[in-house]
């Protein structure tokens, strides 16, 4: 069994009145949330709230019944465990777009999603929006989110083009939870390592702390202080908006070292790319 230490933190910020900000971390599920609310007043609070709620209650039905029942949309192509991963974010999808119809406050309320689930082998990440993953493996950080903003999506097209875009195109998201009854989220399912370790936050955090200082607090400090230090960072530097982020370290691994994975260890640090399935 994989053995995971993690911590999280959620924090208002400097700037606003309330948070719109959920997460939801489990060590007996290996299962890690965080969402990041919008459409003011409550709303997005509710949003972000239902996301993070929906998607718990529908992974731990697994833990607690080997027969609970899959829902329909099963993609042959992932695992089991990245096909339930992605049908909790459906069903979070739905809730929140059928709940936002029921009060004139809640229309067009919304959250991102960033989740990542831990099997026996492999970690499954899956994001709507621009909440980031982040991994850190033999001291080196990246990306394994997909940013789900105009910004982002120009630059993929047409890089020079996105450079002249304005500031507020940085965070206008082209996909969120609850705007549409159907949503598609971006899934990679890879091995994982003991000492890995991986921070989900919101972009409270990520506008305010570049991903070589995560890295840098992440190698020196267990996660419950890594969490406290990140936020009170990106308080420091102005606290925008609300911060939350998630770090989980992999203590223990049930494969352990040796063989298959001791050979991946060994390839070096650009193996993990040409193993990472980016199916939608």
């Amino acid at each position: 069994m994989v053995i995971i230490e993690s911590a999280g933190i959620t924090d208002v910020g400097r700037k606003r009145k309330g948070n719109e900000d959920a997460l939801f971390l489990d060590t007996e599920t290996n299962l890690y949330i965080v969402a990041d609310g919008m459409g003011g007043h409550q709303a997005g609070e509710v949003a972000s709230s239902l996301v993070v709620d929906t998607m718990r209650d529908y992974m731990k039905r697994f833990k607690e019944d080997t027969d609970a029942e899959e829902m329909e949309d099963f993609d042959e192509t992932l695992s089991k465990e990245a096909n339930r991963l992605l049908s909790s974010i459906h069903l979070a999808n739905l809730g929140v777009n059928k709940v936002s119809h029921t009060k004139e406050t809640y229309r067009g309320m919304g959250s991102t999603v960033s989740a990542v689930f831990f099997t026996d082998e492999t970690l499954i990440a899956a994001n709507v929006g621009d909440s980031p993953i982040y991994l850190v493996h033999n001291g080196t950080i990246e990306r394994l989110s997909v940013l789900h903003t105009v910004m982002a999506e120009h630059a993929a097209i047409n890089p020079e083009g996105a450079a002249n875009l304005g500031r507020e195109y940085r965070h206008m998201l082209t996909r969120a939870m609850g705007i549409e009854e159907t949503v598609t989220p971006d899934i990679c399912e890879i091995p994982y390592f003991k000492d890995d370790i991986v921070v989900i936050s919101s972009d409270g955090l990520s506008d305010k702390v570049s991903a070589d200082e995560i890295l840098e607090i992440v190698n020196k400090e267990k996660p419950e202080k890594t969490c406290r230090k990140l936020v009170d960072l990106a308080n420091e530097r102005g606290g925008d908006d609300n911060v939350t982020v998630i770090v989980a370290k992999v203590k223990k691994t049930l494969h352990g070292k040796g063989g298959f994975w001791e050979l991946l260890t060994r390839i070096g640090d650009g193996l993990l790319n040409p193993f990472k399935k980016i199916f939608k």
